[in-house]
Order: structure tokens, then sequence, then C-alpha cells
């Protein structure tokens, strides 16, 4: 019965394949003297994340099921689980993706989430670990939402968001340099993946793609990576810390405090969740947008070049 499909777990199969690339890279990275760095307390942190991931997973998971179950319960559409149905599953579930990294940097309750993936400052195989404890708080199971109704099995929702996850992995490396000219328009690539990591004013907020960086090509976030300016890896403000509890909850903390501050109206309380990272009632403070802007006053030879 299709209330019983189920799926094999992708990425828990895909953990030795995890372990054995970063293994590959470092011995590269040694030998060759090139290719990205590897810092042991940034790394082992990464690691930590990874694990603290996978156990919030174990414990939250059913949330999450349980909320996609009863929309299945509800819809009168079933596609069925064919191949060309699992494909197309594949590639809606990429623009889900897309649109959900997006209000992860776009939405500060939901880069409270995202933000500890971007807060190492290498870029490396164990970057792609740095994964969030806090998923389920940010409610962005909703965006799976017109899947299930539109008769794509939970199971199947999920098992392609795995095989999405797997693919992403490898893109989170300075070992490779460009694909083939062809791989770079369609697919999304360590060039382009290292443009979304970098916090330099002209790479911030582009690239949210996760498989398929034609989705940025559409909706107007695609910034190539440029030879002459090589991303600066992690946050516009670094943390300074290896600590994975203030790297998973740092920012909501900050949300809290924020929210917290005397003499505010209900809407500047409720801006401090939901406005861009960065945004502050009294503007001391600098969002993507207002970053750029002063980079551009800064050196306006760069207005119409690609990330302005």
């Amino acid at each position: 019965m299709m209330s019983d499909l189920t799926y094999p777990d992708v990425v828990q199969w895909a953990v030795p394949l995890f372990i054995a690339a970063i293994a590959v890279e470092l011995a590269w990275i040694v030998i060759k003297g090139c290719g990205g760095r590897y810092e042991t307390r940034d790394a082992v942190t990464s690691l930590i994340m990874g694990a603290g991931n996978v156990a919030s997973g174990i414990l939250l998971g059913f949330v999450a099921w349980g909320f996609f179950m009863v929309l299945w319960a509800i819809t009168p559409l079933n596609l069925g689980t064919s191949v060309w149905v699992v494909l197309l599953c594949f590639v809606l579930d990429d623009l889900r993706y897309y649109w959900v990294h997006r209000f992860g940097h776009r939405i500060r309750w939901v880069w409270a989430s995202h933000v500890n993936h971007h807060s190492s400052q290498h870029y490396n195989l164990t970057t792609a670990l740095r994964q969030t404890w806090t998923g389920t708080f940010t409610f962005m199971m909703i965006v799976r939402a017109p899947l299930i109704l539109l008769g794509f099995h939970p199971a199947m929702v999920l098992f392609v968001g795995g095989l999405n996850l797997i693919y992403q992995f490898w893109i989170h490396t300075e070992a490779i340099g460009r694909m083939p000219r062809w791989f770079e328009a369609v697919m999304n690539t360590p060039s382009h993946h290292r443009v979304h990591h970098g916090r330099n004013p002209r790479y911030l907020d582009a690239n949210y793609a996760g498989v398929f960086i034609i989705w940025d090509k559409m909706f107007g976030t695609f910034v190539p990576e440029l030879e002459e300016e090589r991303p600066d890896y992690g946050l516009v403000q670094n943390l300074g810390t290896f600590n994975p509890i203030r790297v998973a909850f740092h920012e909501w903390v900050g949300i809290f405090r924020d929210i917290a501050q005397p003499g505010l109206t209900w809407r500047e309380r409720v801006m401090y969740a939901v406005a861009p990272p960065g945004w502050s009632h009294d503007g001391t403070r600098d969002t993507s947008a207002t970053i750029k802007a002063k980079h551009l006053a800064r050196h306006p030879e760069d207005a119409g070049t690609p990330g302005f």
C-alpha cells in the first residue's frame, strides 16, 4: 500500500563515502599544497555539527513526518512511484530547496537555523557537514506541502531530498576548479557554491541552488566566481569560536535578545525575527543590501558588474 511506501535512507548510506572523500581531499591538499586548507578545530566543529544534525533528525523528525502524512491523507491526488514521477519530484524538490535556501538568507528566523552552515572560515568537504540542529523550528517544512498535495508520497519527497543533500556534499571544495562549460551552465558546482559561501559584498545572497544552478539564473540571483576576486569565507561578522553550542544557537539568542529590548513597538519586535539578517530598528546595523550599497559608494567602478 502507498501508506507503507518506504525508500532507503540514502544519506546514511553515503556516510562512508563522505568520510572517504574527506580523507582524499585532505591528502590532496597535503600532497599538492593547494586546493584549500584544513584547520583541526574547525573541522571537528563541522563534524560535531553534522552529528548533531543527525541526532536532531532522530529526535524531531516525527514533527515533519506527521505533518506530511496529514497532508497525504487529505490530498485526492496520487502520482504513483514510477521512475518518471521520482525524477519529476527530484526536480521540483530542488526548486523547493532553492526557495527555502533563499528564505534562509532573507528571513532572520530561518537564517538563525542556517547561519551555522556559513560559520566556517574555511571551505572544504567538512563544511558540507556543518548542518543545522534547529531546522524543525523554522517551519520551512511547510514549503514541501505543495509537493505532497500534488500527489508525491512523503517518503518519496524525503528520499529525493536526501539525494539533493548528497549531491551538495561534493561542491564544498576548493580542490576542484571549473567544470566543463555545459555542466557549469546547468548544474551547481564547486565554483558556483564557493560564491555562495563568500562574504565579499558582491557574493552576498547569491547562488542558492541545490543541484540545478538554473534556478538562480531564472530568478536573478546568479553571480559567477571571478578569477580576480576569490571568495572570503565565513560570516560578515565571524563568530571567533569553535564551540558547537554557540555555533548552533548564537543567532537564536541574538533574535530573542533583540526582541526583548525595551521601548520597541510590536512591529519592530516582529521585524527583528522576520526581516533580513542585519536589520535593526535604528539603522545601526547592515543588511546585505546596505553592505553592497556601501561597497559601491567606495568603489563606483563596480556598478553593473556581477553581484551589483
